[in-house]
């Protein structure tokens, strides 16, 4: 019989150890697993197992690569593994830094936890002090002490985001009812459909049914994201753009400084016209932004192979799919305190292509000047 996992993740480790002290007080018998990080990048990695009790085992390992994915695969795995025996509950406790859905998947996919272990949940932790300003911070995580491998180059803001919009529940820690009420006002824009609790109260369950990891990972993928809408409370704001006509790669450019220094989180899928057989996935947080080319658009591929890819990708292609354009769609979403929405929009419906410029066609498009072709091509080189 297989043994339920839990994933406990978040940047405040004080508030996620609490959360996990009740998981343990909550179920008799679990056990939970940590690996403090701080050493990975000298390949040193100190792991603590513990139960209500107290300390299990403590000890240092040496890993022959400092990295998250080693850590998982040479010893959380075996840990959780050794001790489904006689555990009712096993909680996997990450470092600061980790995020959730790596090591979701390698729980989930691994050929020896297949049938000896079932996900039930990932949960993320907030201290909700410091939150709302940590989603707005350009330092690298290096800044704070919390790398999670010698050459992490991440930011904190959107390893933060991640955490958040992975979650399967959200639990928020703090002693101010001010800061706590701003925390889930902010969770409410950024993952709206995601249960919330408060530590000290009854927070939301993460023992239930076994997960789909695959559909959970669809949630946040740019060609499957399911994306806040449009909503207003108190000062944030979240303002949702979906059109159908193609973007022009240089005007858009130009607007990217402005779109990203005056909201706080934004992401969604999106295409060029030069690329007009792209998805190409926007990802920013705090004033850092992400372009990538996230594979082809469905009407870009013979329809004999639209089998082959998964229910949500098609089910999404069917939802913005127009006679015109099929599946193409621009469809972005910008959370940020105050923001005004009609400059928003008009900045970006200038970026799009004039009717007399869609009218050109393709053959035309292809020709124009594109600043993203550093990034998008070095991708491909890349790959």
């Amino acid at each position: 019989m297989s043994v339920p996992v839990v994933i406990v993740s978040g940047l405040y480790p004080v508030a996620r150890s609490a959360r996990v002290d009740r998981l343990l007080a909550e179920h008799p018998g679990s056990v939970a697993v940590h690996h403090d990080l701080r050493e990975v990048s000298s390949g040193r990695v100190e792991r603590v197992v513990r139960d209500t009790a107290g300390v299990l085992d403590l000890q240092e390992i040496q890993l022959a690569h400092g990295c998250v994915t080693c850590t998982v695969r040479e010893d959380l795995i075996p840990q959780l593994l050794s001790r489904m025996g006689s555990a009712s509950l096993l909680i996997a406790e990450l470092w600061d830094s980790v995020e959730p859905r790596a090591v979701a998947e390698a729980l989930a996919w691994h050929e020896d936890t297949v049938h000896a272990l079932h996900l039930t949940g990932v949960l993320t932790v907030l201290d909700a002090e410091h939150v709302t300003d940590d989603i707005c911070c350009d330092e690298r995580l290096a800044q704070r002490g919390k790398l999670a491998a010698a050459d992490d180059e991440r930011y904190l803001a959107e390893v933060l985001a991640r955490q958040i919009e992975y979650a399967t529940a959200i639990v928020v820690s703090g002693a101010e009812e001010e800061d706590i009420e701003l925390a889930r006002a902010l969770l409410g824009h950024l993952a709206p459909t995601t249960p919330t609790g408060v530590l000290d109260s009854a927070p939301p369950s993460v023992t239930g049914a076994e997960i789909d990891v695959e559909m959970l990972g669809a949630r946040v993928d740019p060609a499957t994201a399911q994306l806040p809408c449009d909503a207003q409370t108190d000062e944030i704001s979240t303002v949702v753009w979906h059109r159908l006509r193609a973007l022009h790669p240089q005007r858009l450019f130009e607007a990217v400084d402005e779109l990203v220094t005056e909201t706080v989180r934004s992401r969604g899928r999106f295409w060029l016209a030069n690329r007009h057989e792209r998805l190409l996935a926007w990802d920013a947080v705090a004033g850092i932004v992400s372009v990538e080319d996230a594979g082809p658009w469905l009407a870009a591929l013979p329809e004999a192979a639209w089998e082959m890819e998964s229910p949500a990708r098609r089910m999404a292609a069917t939802l913005d799919w127009s006679p015109a354009l099929d599946d193409r769609v621009q469809h972005l979403v910008f959370t940020g305190p105050d923001l005004d929405r009609d400059r928003i929009l008009s900045l970006l419906d200038s970026c799009l292509l004039t009717e007399e410029e869609m009218l050109a066609g393709s053959d035309i498009w292809t020709g124009y000047q594109d600043p993203f072709a550093f990034i998008l091509d070095l991708e491909e080189t890349s790959a």
